[in-house]
């Protein structure tokens, strides 16, 4: 498995990936058609293509060479704190270190960060313990998890690296 930067040509197998994760984490808490609506506004074609030419960002994926196993998108205004938007890898590749290999690649496009900060779901227990594991912790919680107004609930996690 190799990370790489998401190309154009991957919109479409990312957006899968992403709509198949959702599905796969969030159905039992917010439904089927809940997710749906998320995923169809958030992990639309055009937003996912917009994050290529995003500035102060990246755009990673791991392919083990038939398929995109996982997703990261990640920006900074300063280069000193690192806002991590997306770390989602399918379902059938959790566990065999592509979440790992992403957040390494992310830390070593910002060479100048200090911390890095993501929302996660508070009912999401597997991504709490993959971030817990690699040294987040808990800094605080947003009722509003990725949008103002989503009304998803969220914990807002730290890892400070220097």
């Amino acid at each position: 498995m190799w990370v790489r930067t998401a190309s154009e040509r991957d919109l479409d197998e990312i957006r899968a990936l992403l709509v198949a994760t959702w599905h796969d984490t969030y159905d039992s808490i917010y439904g089927a058609q809940r997710v749906t609506e998320i995923t169809d506004d958030w992990h639309a074609i055009n937003v996912l293509r917009q994050r290529l030419t995003q500035p102060h960002s990246e755009f990673v994926v791991a392919d083990n060479g038939e398929k995109i196993c996982a997703v990261a998108f990640a920006s900074t205004e300063d280069g000193k704190l690192i806002l991590l938007h997306q770390l989602y890898v399918l379902p059938e590749f959790q566990g065999q270190g592509a979440g790992g290999l992403l957040l390494a690649e992310i830390k070593d496009c910002f060479p100048e960060v200090r911390q890095i900060m993501l929302e996660v779901e508070e009912s999401n227990v597997n991504a709490i313990a993959f971030y817990e594991k690699k040294g987040f912790r808990e800094i605080g919680r947003t009722e509003n998890c990725g949008d103002p107004g989503s009304g998803m609930p969220a914990l807002i996690l730290r890892l400070d690296l220097q």
